[in-house]
């Protein structure tokens, strides 16, 4: 029977967006150390939380389960206590399954108007943390983005500075005015997010990177931005600009390509 003490503690890391894998013995003959049911938490770090029986097999175990977060994958393994790296006197073997629960990225929607509200709509089916960011309080509540991981009301290019940004965060710019995406830009460019796309017209795109160059933006840093944002789909509705902005960063997220799939019939 599983641990429930060490399953909250692990519920929390998790909610607190730490990565980890749970160790749980599925069958254990001769003298394992421990029954089926035992788990044990191991988190990124390296510590854990309960324990599937100390000494050998446990140091394997975890050496395993960090293997399986770097690389997001659960798997079941068998483990006879008496192999090389164990060498366990007790023998017997283990069945042992490490479930991997991996952060999920997160997407900043700045803007919570039509368009932030369509983005919203498609990224809930895209296994995000959305968090949307928003200085009119009207357009930001519980009720109208209830799937929401993070409200954030207030001064938007204050908010976004002080915002945690790592390279699991893709940002949509997409507020209610051109002033407004290029304070949110000039908050983000130089961060460590995996995306960042702005909205606008050609025009008022250009005008918006050549002031943030003349404030002392790197043109490195600029031409990571996509802006204009999205791919070219849409027929100007916000529904269809918010499937050409998830798609463009589905297609960065996924390192994919801009191709039919039948085209790869032909390769």
């Amino acid at each position: 029977m599983a641990d429930l003490s060490v399953m909250r503690k692990a519920l929390v890391d998790i909610e607190n967006g730490e990565e980890l894998a749970i160790a749980t013995i599925t069958r254990a003959e001769g003298s394992a150390p421990r029954r089926e049911g035992a788990i044990m938490a191991v988190l990124e770090d390296g510590s854990i939380h309960g324990t599937i029986g100390g000494g050998a097999l446990e140091k394997r175990v975890i050496e395993l389960s960090l293997e399986a977060i770097k690389e997001g994958t659960s798997y079941s393994i068998n483990l006879p206590l008496h192999t090389e790296g164990l060498n366990m006197i007790c023998g017997g073997e283990v069945d042992i399954f490490i479930d991997v629960y991996k952060r999920k990225p997160k997407l900043l929607i700045v803007g919570g108007g039509h368009v932030g509200y369509s983005i919203y709509q498609f990224a809930g089916l895209l296994n995000f943390d959305i968090v949307i960011f928003e200085d009119r309080e009207e357009f930001l509540s519980a009720e109208r983005f209830s799937l929401a991981h993070e409200l954030v009301l207030g001064n938007i290019k204050e908010k976004l500075q002080q915002y945690p940004i790592d390279r699991d965060t893709y940002i949509v710019i997409v507020t209610r005015g051109h002033a407004y995406d290029e304070e949110a830009l000039e908050a983000v460019v130089n961060s460590d997010a995996r995306y960042i796309g702005a909205m606008g017209s050609k025009k008022k795109v250009m005008t918006m990177i050549r002031n943030l160059k003349e404030k002392g933006i790197s043109e490195e840093n600029l031409n990571r931005v996509y802006a204009p944002i999205g791919i070219k789909i849409s027929d100007g509705s916000p529904e269809a600009i918010a499937l050409s902005i998830l798609s463009e960063i589905q297609l960065v997220r996924n390192d994919g390509a801009l191709m039919h799939m039948k085209d790869a019939l032909k390769k």
